[in-house]
């Protein structure tokens, strides 16, 4: 093989391994982003956590050989480690943990930290492979090489180009001073090209992960394909060195590259055919896996883990990630709460969203008690234009057919709406509300549509998902509350689904500091109620926020239709109150995040 070939292959190996390594970090952000939520933290922890572990990896280089059977083990290592990182990640955080509430703190707390140990060891394994590459392009330079293959070979005026560009900024070498070290026949040359092909590999990787890997196969499959890459370039390198002498003075005369990775050849082509066949069996694999942390994390949340939880659907959309699953009770010692047996759930992102049992309940607090508000009960919101901030279900935009609103929904994600579409569980809801002759749909993000809309609205209904991840702090910020009342006309309701003040307290502070930072100053609590259980006695479900900028209207009883005839008695008593202040409770701002409204929801 001529010198040039092998300086080729050098380059071409840079792009590849520097592809995996970057791509391996994202699939264990987004992991970790779905098992412990906040997006902006787990990607700012382990871009931090990659960039340090690159460091201590270059500088442990001086105490490895670089001889080229080192730089196959380590490309066999990462061919290991990189899927198995993610199992890794997976198997710690589905153990069950018995006993107390502080010992299952701790063991959350523990979870947490050692989740991010894949993090570090694939970024130590990375950040040896920089010097190993330039070791290896320096091995093959030829004092009569004309031009660095690949990326070197910039040529005479592409050359002159760069200096004049670069001398806009920079004191530039007499061109002939610096002739070999463009032509990459030196050191310095082989460094720059090797550091600049691994820049861009990480370019390509990030991008692919982004717009291709993780939409069309998900993090499972994804994972398996960088395994199968790095165990590919494993074996390039034993191609192109195996004839070379063993660098060990140990293995002998005569002993060469091949001699002394017999065993690790092995296991790379078995990792290799492994992760094949896991493609091949993509969908059972996943199941597995997505068995062991969705279906143990949700059980987790129970106390004494006493529901059984079985997931029946999983599907990843551009926006979120959609879950549907059974659960059924197997506490003994109280009532059981699902008598007709399992009952189904969605989860969007990890916080759930509806549940049968109080599916009908929820929009029933949603739409048909803020159809009772006046004025609006007097026109039964016949003549008034409802916006719609989220509802890709289309069950809140059938309620509000049934009170012939016109109505505007905005949802930005089209593929969970046409989930929503035909699927069963929400068909039995929705009754094909989507083809509503008064429902406009407009795909995009809620706060970007307000700011951009001049439409007045005489009712706006947040059917938004819960504060789980930081992917929705401008949802529920002081800038978005503030267009929600710029909307509204001048008797207008914001009414939305709120978090208990019992079971979360920080965020209850920061949501209600939130919204009168924005101007509201009064709101008025209710629940919604509905009989979960089929005893015959309605039980408390929901709590909902109606939400005012002036006027306090009240609810007229005697127009809010069958639900509230039947609940008549709890909601005659409601009233509206001051938004309360709370000292030394910050806002949630776009540009001040408050992470006190992010919540770690429980069932």
């Amino acid at each position: 093989m001529t010198t040039p070939s092998r300086r080729s292959t050098v380059f071409g190996l840079t792009f590849v391994v520097a592809f995996c390594s970057i791509v391996y970090e994202l699939v264990y952000s987004e992991l970790l982003t779905v098992i412990f939520g906040g997006t902006v933290v787990r990607y700012s922890i382990t871009i931090g956590l990659f960039l340090f572990s690159l460091g201590i990896g270059a500088f442990a280089y001086r105490y490895v050989d670089d001889d080229p059977a080192n730089f196959f083990r380590l490309e066999v290592y990462l061919a290991l480690a990189g899927p198995l990182g993610l199992v890794f990640i997976v198997a710690v955080n589905s153990v069950p943990v018995p006993g107390s509430q502080t010992v299952e703190l701790v063991a959350e707390t523990v979870a947490l930290w050692i989740s991010h140990l894949p993090i570090v060891v694939v970024g130590v394994l990375s950040g040896l492979e920089i010097p190993f590459l330039t070791d290896l392009a320096d091995a093959e330079v030829d004092a009569d090489l004309g031009a660095l293959a690949v990326v070197g070979s910039l040529g005479r005026g592409s050359r002159r180009l760069a200096r004049g560009l670069f001398g806009l900024l920079f004191r530039i070498s007499d061109p002939d001073e610096t002739a070999d070290s463009a032509d990459g026949t030196d050191e310095e040359g082989s460094f720059s090209a090797i550091l600049g092909m691994d820049y861009l590999g990480s370019l390509v990787g990030t991008v692919t992960y982004a717009l291709v890997l993780y939409p069309s196969l998900g993090l499972i499959a994804a994972v398996f394909v960088l395994g199968l890459l790095n165990a590919a370039a494993a074996l390039a390198v034993y191609l192109l060195y195996r004839d070379r002498p063993a660098g060990d003075s140990s293995a002998g005369p005569g002993a060469t590259f091949a001699t002394g990775v017999r065993a690790l050849l092995v296991v790379c082509v078995v990792a290799s055919t492994a992760y094949a066949g896991a493609l091949a069996a993509d969908d059972r694999v996943e199941s597995e896996l997505r068995t062991l942390y969705l279906e143990e994390g949700i059980e987790d949340e129970y106390p004494d883990r006493n529901m059984a939880v079985s997931i029946t659907d999983h599907e990843t959309t551009r926006y979120q990630d959609i879950v549907l699953y059974e659960r059924e009770w197997t506490g003994s010692g109280a009532t059981d709460p699902f008598p007709d047996g399992p009952e189904t759930c969605l989860r969007l992102d990890a916080a759930i969203q509806l549940c049968e049992s109080w599916a009908e309940s929820y929009h029933h607090g949603l739409v048909d008690v803020p159809a009772a508000f006046e004025p609006l009960a007097d026109r039964n919101l016949s003549d008034d234009r409802v916006l719609l901030l989220g509802g890709g279900d289309w069950i809140a935009a059938n309620y509000l057919r049934d009170h012939g609103a016109t109505v505007d929904m905005v949802d930005p994600d089209r593929e969970f709406q046409r989930y929503a579409k035909d699927h069963p569980f929400f068909q039995r809801y929705h009754d094909d509300a989507y083809r509503y002759e008064n429902l406009t749909v407009h795909r995009q993000d809620g706060y970007a549509y307000l700011r951009e809309t001049d439409r007045q609205y005489d009712l706006i209904l947040l059917d938004l998902p819960g504060a789980r991840s930081d992917d929705l702090l401008h949802l529920y910020s002081t800038e978005f509350y503030r267009q929600v009342r710029q909307h509204l006309t001048d008797d207008g309701l914001a009414v939305t689904w709120a978090y208990s003040r019992y079971g979360f307290p920080r965020h209850r502070s920061a949501y209600l500091t939130t919204i009168e930072a924005a101007g509201f100053d009064s709101y008025m609590p209710y629940h919604a109620y509905g009989d979960a259980n089929d005893d015959g006695r309605a039980e408390r479900g929901e709590l909902f926020y109606a939400l005012s900028p002036g006027p306090t209207p009240d609810l007229d009883l005697d127009s809010g239709g069958a639900y509230l005839d039947r609940h008549r008695d709890r909601y005659a008593a409601r009233e509206w109150r001051p938004v309360p202040s709370f000292r030394g409770v910050a806002p949630n701002s776009v540009f001040h995040p408050n992470y006190d409204i992010i919540v770690d929801y429980g069932p």
